[in-house]
């Protein structure tokens, strides 16, 4: 009987580079639609540039996960014509290490067999049963790749020691739900950094807004529009001059973080912004604190339910020593203004009742329109 984990698994598809250099989509199961086998044809090194060959790529396009290993055919095989090629898993679920170990076990039976009938015989075994027998390093096994790790494998605290106190930005667009863009000429970097944010909104645990690697093709580009915020990898530098495309800008090789003309309102920052990142800084300072202490969740402070927060004049005390627990300090304010509104929806008039001081009003402004507690 097939494992939760293991029906999340959509397909397995196999391109091929041969001898004269064409790059093929040459076998698929169960199948792989046509949109679909256009964007893994891009996203595989085959059709690139050979000095920008790449063992393991994934990302996202039309809710469907992909994960690409690519190999090249050295020793004498029975892919004799063939000089490269490519096996792409496409899944319900994020998790690529779970994927380039299974991906590279297919790899391997591929230049052994020189047939995709054996990986087809090895993804139903996995499909019905979470394990695929393997001649490297025992069985791959599903339930050894546990989702939250894969959620905490992109270091947060790599993100912090990088750009410092101006993460405070990723931050307060992952909470609003904005459209981060970020750029980089080599997509290991971008991949590692990429996956990373979504941790910094831990309360949400939604990985769905991650699409790491994007062309500027039109068809990447409209599923990528479908999307009210995300976080998007682009390789090409074109990117920088699609304003259409983001609310916040991050080229990673300069170091620097831009906010959009239209979106600075929104994102406007003060003391609340400046005591969370000032504790963000300090946490991934700390020599001995690991990714996941410094994203943790963590029972918030009862007090910040209490109804004394309102009674104060200046922002909402941020006290604890982690991001989740920040968030969830900053959601229970929302909360507990939410209970006395109508609806339960919070309203500009509620916020302004409780004179918190204006960038912080209009934070958590957006942030009730975000989180879907806000009336107009």
């Amino acid at each position: 009987m097939a494992t939760t984990e293991a029906q999340w698994m959509l397909s397995v598809g196999l391109i091929e580079k041969d001898v004269n250099g064409d790059t093929l989509w040459v076998w698929c199961y169960p199948s792989v639609g046509s949109d679909l086998r256009q964007v893994l044809l891009r996203k595989c090194c085959l059709t690139q540039d050979s000095r920008h060959f790449r063992t393991f790529v994934f990302g996202q396009f039309s809710r469907t996960w992909y994960y690409i290993s690519t190999a090249e055919v050295q020793e004498p095989t029975a892919l004799a014509k063939v000089t490269h090629f490519s096996v792409v898993v496409t899944s319900k679920d994020f998790n690529p290490e779970k994927y380039a170990a299974l991906s590279r076990i297919l790899c391997r039976m591929y230049i052994k067999h020189g047939s995709p009938v054996k990986m087809m015989e090895a993804y139903i075994t996995v499909l019905t049963t979470g394990v695929c027998p393997s001649d490297e390093n025992g069985p791959f096994l599903i339930k050894d790749y546990d989702v939250r790790k894969a959620y905490l494998t992109g270091s947060v605290k790599d993100v912090v020691s990088q750009f410092g106190m101006e993460a405070i930005i990723l931050y307060t667009a992952l909470m609003l739900k904005k459209r981060i863009v970020v750029h980089h000429p080599r997509i290991e970097a971008l991949l590692e950094f990429t996956r990373a944010l979504p941790a910094l909104v831990w309360h949400r645990k939604d990985w769905s807004i991650l699409h790491p690697y994007v062309h500027l093709a039109e068809a990447e580009l409209q599923d990528l529009k479908t999307c009210p915020g995300y976080v998007a990898g682009f390789v090409d530098p074109e990117v920088s001059n699609r304003p259409d495309l983001f609310d916040v800008f991050v080229s990673l090789p300069d170091g620097v973080i831009t906010v959009s003309q239209s979106a600075k309102d929104a994102m406007a920052m003060g003391k609340l912004h400046k005591d969370i990142g000032h504790a963000i800084v300090r946490s991934a300072e700390d020599a001995e604190g690991s990714d996941s202490q410094l994203i943790k969740v963590t029972p918030p402070d009862s007090r910040c339910c209490s109804s004394r927060v309102f009674k104060r004049t200046g922002p909402p005390s941020i006290s604890s020593q982690d991001v989740s627990a920040k968030t969830k300090e900053v959601l229970a304010i929302l909360a507990a203004l939410a209970s006395e509104c109508e609806d339960s929806k919070v309203t500009l008039e509620a916020l302004k009742r409780r004179h918190f001081p204006p960038a912080t009003e209009n934070f958590l402004f957006h942030l009730a329109a975000a989180e879907q507690l806000l009336r107009i």
